[in-house]
């Protein structure tokens, strides 16, 4: 006889990084049979969109419908009840599958539920996956295609949900998490520190798994100016590179070396090696095992030689969020900006003091609030390590500095009539944020609302019109092999 009885295990980790208590992203909209992390997606890209402080509508008057793209995946895919975790589960727990767990549960629906439910976007989509580097990689991917002129206003994002008890089973079952064991160890003590259980630099035993929504908008700077936009800052460059052969694909490796190195190069020869020595910082991955604590800091040690470099501060906000896998250098992103909003560097608080193999001669890790001096923090590195050998380093800039830039690409004129529209801008953007602040998030979600007749499609040998849009979008012209 075949029998099933239920049996209850206490795992050894008890840390996560969760939404607030009481936030639950599906109460915001009719997220029916939505897994978690497509909830987040839904209502931290709607959050994006409505923070903008300019109609989406008007942002869509100004582009052509191929002119917006989408970049937003996450590593695992949904894996609760509603995605394939429930998919996989059903048969075993005596259930049957539901026709929407499996479609839901793929990779590629953080994007998908964006192009369909919140911006009704014909143009680019890319879900573009690198391990803990998924939001980097993406951000690349967005901003090469504005380089290239092939889209003008991107959504990059990403949204994880990975706290299930099988994701931590795995992880934990690599010896990559803190357990309670561990920092009994650690910290010879009787009782497990779990509020500071994730520890960058410090004495670290294992990461603290997370779950995030992060999407920013990106305009090139033309559209930007013409909108009013409010400018937080500008990513000059991503540098993504592998580790080449390894033993271990889940320890870290030379990619690094060389997307770090980059990275500073590429800050320097835009805003000069005095800028970069004295008002750049670093966001680390910062993911708190002990073997990316010390390899992450002489990566950075050996590029602040290679760069004379001296006393380069280094934060790592994974030490208030644990680390939420695919939005992780979003969480980093976001922090970044932070720091050029208010001047202050967030101090790595959930250590003690520096860990002895961690080389930080030539850094600055505050394990308290530090706040910058005029000129400082004006360049953040954000890193990310990956497993697999998914190493990837941005370089943001400072709105100070954006907002040089383009009063010299532009002249004074032009970005004076710019100020004058951002000023309404602000205020819309300001009027939203109070509002959020107090629950009201409007979340967009148009199921089924603005749906494209395909019949009304105009096509010539011109352009195509889709109902709906204002521009139609016209094709290349340029022949691409003029050599053929």
């Amino acid at each position: 006889m075949d029998c099933k009885i239920e049996a209850l295990l206490r795992t050894e980790v008890q840390a996560a990084g969760l939404l607030p208590q009481g936030f639950r992203p599906g109460d915001h909209y009719n997220s029916q049979f939505h897994p978690r992390a497509l909830q987040m997606a839904i209502v931290g890209a709607s959050d994006a969109i409505n923070a903008l402080g300019i109609p989406w509508r008007e942002v869509q008057a100004k582009i052509t419908p191929d002119q917006l793209g989408v970049y937003s995946g996450n590593i695992m895919g949904q894996l609760d009840d509603y995605g394939f975790g429930g998919m996989l589960q059903s048969r075993l727990k005596g259930h049957r599958a539901s026709a929407k767990q499996c479609p839901l549960g793929l990779n590629s629906m953080c994007a998908d539920f964006l192009n369909a439910y919140v911006l009704g976007s014909v143009g680019h989509t890319s879900a573009t996956l690198g391990a803990c580097a998924t939001f980097l990689y993406n951000l690349n991917a967005a901003v090469e295609d504005i380089k290239a002129g092939r889209i003008r206003v991107a959504v990059v994002g990403s949204a994880e949900a990975p706290v299930t008890s099988e994701v931590i089973e795995g992880f934990d079952a690599m010896g990559a998490l803190a357990t309670e064991s561990k920092l009994k160890h650690t910290d010879e003590t009787e009782t497990a520190d779990w509020r500071n259980s994730s520890r960058p630099f410090g004495n670290s035993c294992g990461f603290v798994i997370a779950e995030s929504s992060q999407y920013v908008v990106l305009m090139d700077d033309e559209l930007a100016l013409q909108l009013g936009a409010e400018i937080h800052g500008s990513v000059g460059n991503v540098f993504i590179n592998a580790d080449g052969f390894k033993r271990s694909i889940a320890s870290p490796g030379p990619g690094n070396y060389i997307t770090m190195a980059k990275a500073v190069a590429s800050a320097v020869s835009m805003a000069g090696i005095e800028t970069v020595q004295k008002g750049s910082f670093i966001q680390a991955h910062g993911s708190s095992t002990p073997k990316n604590c010390v390899s992450e800091a002489d990566i950075f040690d050996r590029v602040a030689q290679a760069f004379s470099i001296r006393d380069w501060p280094v934060t790592a906000v994974k030490s208030y969020l644990g680390h939420s896998l695919g939005p992780a250098s979003g969480d980093q992103l976001i922090g970044c900006l932070g720091v050029f909003r208010y001047g202050i560097l967030p101090g790595i608080k959930s250590v003690s003091h520096i860990a002895p193999q961690v080389n930080n001669a030539r850094l600055t890790i505050p394990l308290q609030d530090c706040k910058l001096e005029e000129g400082q923090g004006q360049i953040a590195f954000i890193n990310s390590k990956g497993f697999g050998g998914n190493n990837a380093t941005g370089v943001v800039y400072s709105p100070k500095l954006t907002h040089q830039w383009l009063r010299k690409r532009y002249g004074e004129t032009v970005f004076a009539d710019y100020q004058q529209r951002n000023r309404q801008v602000r205020r819309q953007a300001n009027a939203y944020d109070e509002a959020a602040s107090q629950g009201e998030l409007n979340v967009i979600y148009l199921f089924g609302q603005q749906g494209i007749n395909e019949e009304d499609i105009k096509i010539d040998t011109n352009s195509i019109t889709i109902p709906g849009f204002e521009k139609p979008i016209t094709y290349a012209t340029d022949k691409e092999y003029p050599d053929f």
